[in-house]
């Protein structure tokens, strides 16, 4: 007679001794679970430096840098030990009362919802209304989806100082679903009580924007995002062939994008009419002069990729350039009194003067909300030298026969 019954092959004091074990894990597993110790998403400490170092968001916890690379924090990982993100609270108002945490896999918070796939959890100081601001807090996402098999996310977590954020500028939104092939869903955490964690099977987090990226990441970056726009909105992706006119002569595409309200020009006409002159004296040169708030997405798309020189004032608008094909040039405008308090080159006379002496903060204000004014003499040489070196610099391509290729192949397929 045997000494011990077996059970698929194995003695059956073996399974007893599993089955004891496991009954000897539960009470660690349970003292994990309350070990979870979930701190404020915005740290008040560092108020002074919300922007520096760890951050004041999620303020315990380090990047991962890599030299030229985003900084960035992925969970599960090396540096979290294996453990995944974890959020409680849903506050829009004052983001120390919702919360973040650590936690094993196998020991989540009690009644904690664990949500599959690949979350993406921006923060931004700014916002996500303002297209310049929401691009720069997302750009550094198609930079990790580049470096990691192009995978796409499920989901978006946005944050403004810790306070959940529902909404991205429709531009913003739509660019989003030309890089990833999909809309982007952003996370509301409906039907989740107030005080529940919600924990993530992947995270990955970034709160510097671009910091820390080279400008050869930046360009590959960019250049994804350019790929995938033409793409989406069925614009050539072969980048410039040389346009040529009647004559045979390269065709000098030259915007002038305007807006309204702050920063637009006192006399738009007058600003046309001196582009137009000089536009006229260049064989090839084609003058375009649009709205950016009455283009939609893909009008923008198709507008910048005809575009070799785009004149405009200094603003949101200007987010577009990057859909230029590379080694374009920007004509920019500014304000009066913005050179000696914002250090920006390209400031423009005649402008709305400040009544309030040496007081620069309230100078600031009044001059980044003004009205853009011009010198005629010089507004007429900056352009007459823009136009001419864009010249010369077509004619060399069209003679070496070279075209932008930037935008010819995209990345992540």
């Amino acid at each position: 007679m045997p000494r011990h019954l077996h059970l698929h092959g194995q003695p059956m004091n073996y399974w007893e001794r599993v089955a004891n074990c496991t009954q000897e894990l539960k009470p660690t597993v349970e003292k994990l679970r309350q070990a979870v110790t979930f701190l404020p998403l915005k740290d008040l400490r560092y108020a002074d430096k919300a922007l520096q170092g760890h951050t004041w968001f999620m303020s315990s916890m380090n990047d991962t840098h890599e030299e030229g690379e985003v900084q960035y924090q992925q969970f599960p990982s090396e540096p979290s030990k294996g453990r995944l993100l974890c959020f409680k609270g849903k506050d829009t108002r004052d983001g120390s009362w919702n919360s973040y945490a650590l936690a094993w896999p196998e020991a989540l918070p009690i009644n904690a919802k664990l949500l599959k796939g690949l979350t993406f959890v921006s923060y931004n100081h700014y916002d996500y209304g303002n297209i310049w601001h929401g691009l720069s807090a997302t750009a550094s996402f198609v930079a990790w989806h580049i470096r990691n098999g192009c995978e796409s996310p499920n989901r978006w977590i946005l944050y403004h100082w810790g306070e959940l954020r529902f909404t991205m500028a429709l531009w913003l939104r739509i660019l989003a679903e030309a890089t990833y092939g999909g809309a982007p869903y952003i996370e509301r955490f409906e039907g989740i009580d107030d005080g529940q964690p919600v924990c993530f099977e992947k995270a990955v987090v970034m709160r510097h924007n671009e910091g820390g990226m080279s400008r050869n990441r930046r360009v590959e970056t960019y250049d994804l995002m350019r790929c995938r726009a033409r793409m989406f909105c069925n614009v050539s992706l072969e980048g410039r062939i040389a346009e040529v006119n009647k004559q045979g002569l390269p065709v000098i595409g030259m915007t002038l994008l305007l807006r309204t309200g702050a920063r637009s020009f006192k006399n738009e006409s007058a600003v046309i009419g001196i582009l137009e002159k000089e536009c006229a004296k260049i064989d090839g040169c084609r003058l375009m002069v649009a709205y950016s708030s009455n283009l939609t997405f893909c009008e923008q798309v198709k507008l910048m990729s005809l575009t070799d020189i785009l004149a405009t004032p200094h603003g949101a608008q200007l987010t577009n350039l990057f859909l230029m094909d590379r080694n374009s040039s920007i004509m920019e405008f500014f304000p009066k009194g913005w050179l000696e308090l914002a250090g920006e080159l390209g400031e423009t006379p005649d402008g709305d003067e400040c009544p309030y002496g040496e007081d620069g903060r309230r100078c600031m204000s009044l001059y980044k909300n003004g009205k853009i004014g011009f010198n005629e003499t010089e507004l007429t040489e900056w352009t007459k030298k823009v136009l001419n070196e864009e010249k010369l610099k077509k004619l060399e391509d069209a003679a070496a026969n070279k075209i932008d290729s930037s935008t010819s192949i995209c990345a992540c397929g």
